[in-house]
């Protein structure tokens, strides 16, 4: 049975379209994660500020309000930092369930793709060996520049993230770096 039957077709289409509401799906999994993260981090800063005026406007002594707001920059800082932290584990985890369905997709299309190959293989006229052997070699090439190429995309996709990560946690610590010498000279 030859893999361009209507039946074969409609089930290629089927799991295309699976797969298209699929990566949709992810996305708005993710993109519900965030929202849900933005709204209890901004709940959280509120509550913070609020303690942090009214404590604030009872403290009488000016080394006593610099300290303070010294505690509230370094507390800020970590809490950004785990906020990012937060961030990076919800994007990973949609780029994780979709690399893991483009590597199926791709599995599955070359399944198909050497499936169709054999099919035209077992059903040639004798005599066009040769063109067979020459249509599963370039198959064969096409398949590993894919392979190459995919495995190349994973991994500059794995060191961008890396880098915006990596990036991220200099950036807080050095926010909590900057505030913490203030903390030792209010302390004087």
């Amino acid at each position: 049975m030859s893999s361009l039957a209507p039946e074969n077709v409609l089930a290629s289409q089927k799991a295309g379209v699976d797969t298209t509401f699929g990566f949709a799906a992810q996305a708005v999994e993710g993109f519900e994660k965030l929202i849900d993260l933005n709204v209890r981090t901004l709940r959280t800063v509120l509550d913070e500020h609020q303690a942090l005026v009214a404590r604030s406007l009872s403290v009488r002594d000016p080394q006593e309000f610099l300290a303070l707001q010294n505690q509230h920059l370094q507390d800020s800082a970590q809490r950004v930092q785990a906020y990012w932290t937060n961030v990076y584990e919800i994007a990973s985890g949609v780029r994780g369930g979709c690399m893991e369905a483009v590597q199926d997709q791709i599995e599955k299309s070359q399944r198909n793709v050497h499936a169709f190959v054999e099919s035209l293989a077992s059903n040639a006229p004798v005599g066009s060996e040769a063109v067979v052997t020459a249509w599963k070699s370039a198959i064969d090439v096409a398949t590993e520049s894919a392979n190459s190429a995919y495995e190349a995309a994973k991994r500059a996709a794995r060191q961008v993230v890396e880098a915006a990560q990596n990036d991220a946690v200099v950036a807080s610590r050095t926010a909590v770096r900057a505030a913490s010498p203030k903390t030792a000279s209010a302390k004087k």
